[in-house]
């Protein structure tokens, strides 16, 4: 990148020029500039420590230190109410599914809602 040439270059007010050129430093107060570096607590720079040294651990093991073992698998045997509970079941569902409709009865069906007479429904009228 180039620098720019003196006409490119924006152009500053001619009273805010003499104002910057005229500017006394002196009069400005003095401040401390104070850097500030905050630092870890104890707490956490153990924690790191202890991430570190797990990871270095994982990172370095080696899997031959491992002994080779074989898995027991037991077999889990269901208790003689759990077994009689099942057959129950069992037995219910299959007489479910081999129902035989042809075994029922027919009835007859009779609904009965009476309407209120009307001397109920004048007594209502009159109760409101």
């Amino acid at each position: 990148m180039s620098n720019p040439s003196l006409k490119d270059l924006p152009k500053v007010a001619l009273d805010l020029k003499s104002e910057l050129e005229g500017f006394n430093h002196g009069c400005m107060k003095k401040a401390a500039t104070a850097e500030k570096n905050v630092l870890p607590s104890a707490e956490d720079v153990a924690a790191e420590k202890t991430q570190q040294t797990l990871m270095s651990g994982i990172e370095t093991f080696d899997p031959s230190s491992l002994k080779h073992t074989e898995t027991q698998e037991k077999i889990f045997l269901p208790d003689m109410d759990v077994i009689q509970q099942e057959k129950e079941k069992q037995e219910l569902i299959s007489d479910i599914e081999n129902f035989n409709p042809a075994k029922l009865k027919h009835a007859e069906t009779l609904e009965k809602n009476p309407l209120p007479t009307k001397e109920a429904i004048d007594a209502e009228k009159i109760a409101a």
